[in-house]
Parts: structure tokens; C-alpha cells; sequence
């Protein structure tokens, strides 16, 4: 009888412990739901596949893994993609304006002609990423790692690149008007060849000097041209 009377007093308790701590084994995963506007992928794995065109605007794409996924004209508008992994990924021709890309990894991703117009980069892992022609008008890529990336005829007004990793960044044929913040940022044989950097704030003699410019690069009052220019490039 004791027995028994005691296996009838803890049972009830241990019960309600397990449904308590039991996962709802009913919850459709997050990560199984079509691409759509809001969708929350949180962390989800999404790398080798097809998302081309799909509208993932607002999304929750927080360390989510795109690893060599087709983001071609997508959407994602205002998205979250912060400390997203982005590897050999496309975002050609994707809507991504005021979009969050902080903390990325996006080693030799396709950004060109993305529409990045006020999205946020900041301390993201982009090298040898490709932005040809993309629009990053009032962009921050503040401490970003952006060796080897290429921005050829990029929209670059009021973008930031304080304190960035430039090293061997190709910067020529960019289009911009006003002032650029390149406050702190490694220049080594970053290429500004025809620039006209008179108005770029945060530039110092020491960048100057690791950098790449030719006679037609204007540069801020008080900086001189470095007897180095113009650069020797194996390729030459």
C-alpha cells in the first residue's frame, strides 16, 4: 500500500515537469517556412539553394547560413542578416536598402549592383567581395575587412569606412559627390587612381603614402602626392 501510495504521489509532479520541458512536438520549425516577407530564419541553414527573386523583406536572418546560395534580386529590404554567413553567395541586383549585414562573412560574395542604400556593414568579414556598380549611398562599413574587394563604378556618397581593413581595395571608376569618411582606414595599396578625394575626410599622410593614386588623383588640402605613386603592379 505504500508503495503504491507513493508511485501516485510523484507520478503527477514528474509529469507535468516533462510537459514543461518537452519541446511541442506539433511547432512546424522556422526554418522549414517559404521565403516570405517577415519570415524568421534565424539561424537556419539555407546554403546551396535557390532564393532568386523571392521577397524575404524584413526578415530575421540572424546567423543564418547562405553559403553559396542564389540571392540574385531578392528583396530584403530593412532585413536582419546580421553575423549571417555569406560565402561565395550572389546578391546581384538585390533590393537591400537600410538592410543589416553587420558581422557577415562574406568572403568572395557577389554584391554587384546591389541597392545597399543606407544598410549597415559594420565589422563584416568581405574579402575579395564583389560591389561593381552597387549603391551604397550613406552605407557604413565601419571596421570592416574589405581586403581585395572591388568597388568599380560603386555609388559611394556619404559612406563610411572608418577604421576598415582596405588593404588592396580597388576603388577606381567610383562615383560619389561630397565628403567620404575614411577616418583610420588601412591603406595599403588601396587603389584612388583619378580620384577626387579633396573633400574625404579622415585621411591622413600615412594612408597616402600605402596608397595607390596616380597624377590625377585630387587629394585634402595639406596632403601631398608620395614620390611611390604611380604603383607597380605585377600585372602592369
Amino acid at each position: 500500500m505504500f508503495e503504491k501510495g507513493h508511485s501516485r504521489c510523484c507520478g503527477l509532479p514528474l509529469l507535468l515537469v516533462f510537459l514543461v520541458l518537452a519541446p511541442d512536438l506539433h511547432a512546424a520549425p522556422a526554418c522549414k517556412s517559404d521565403p516570405a516577407a517577415g519570415v524568421d530564419w534565424q539561424e537556419c541553414d539555407k546554403k546551396l539553394i535557390i532564393l532568386r527573386g523571392a521577397n524575404i523583406s524584413g526578415a530575421n536572418l540572424f546567423g543564418a547560413d547562405f553559403t553559396s546560395t542564389d540571392l540574385r534580386e531578392a528583396n530584403l529590404l530593412a532585413s536582419n542578416l546580421e553575423k549571417a554567413t555569406l560565402v561565395r553567395a550572389s546578391l546581384a541586383g538585390a533590393s537591400a536598402r537600410g538592410a543589416n549585414f553587420n558581422r557577415i562573412e562574406a568572403y568572395r560574395t557577389d554584391f554587384k549592383e546591389i541597392d545597399a542604400e543606407g544598410a549597415t556593414f559594420t565589422s563584416a568579414e568581405m574579402q575579395r567581395s564583389v560591389l561593381h556598380g552597387a549603391n551604397l549611398v550613406n552605407a557604413d562599413f565601419t571596421k570592416a575587412e574589405l581586403g581585395r574587394a572591388e568597388f568599380q563604378k560603386a555609388t559611394i556618397t556619404g559612406t563610411r569606412f572608418s577604421l576598415a581593413n582596405l588593404a588592396r581595395v580597388d576603388f577606381r571608376g567610383t562615383e560619389f559627390t561630397g565628403p567620404l569618411d575614411f577616418e583610420n582606414a588601412f591603406f595599403f595599396l588601396t587603389r584612388i587612381e583619378s580620384l577626387d578625394l579633396s573633400e574625404a575626410k579622415g585621411l591622413a599622410q600615412w594612408q597616402i603614402d600605402m596608397a595607390c593614386g596616380d597624377a590625377e588623383t585630387k587629394l585634402p588640402a595639406g596632403l601631398t602626392v608620395p614620390a611611390s605613386w604611380p604603383c607597380k603592379f605585377e600585372n602592369d
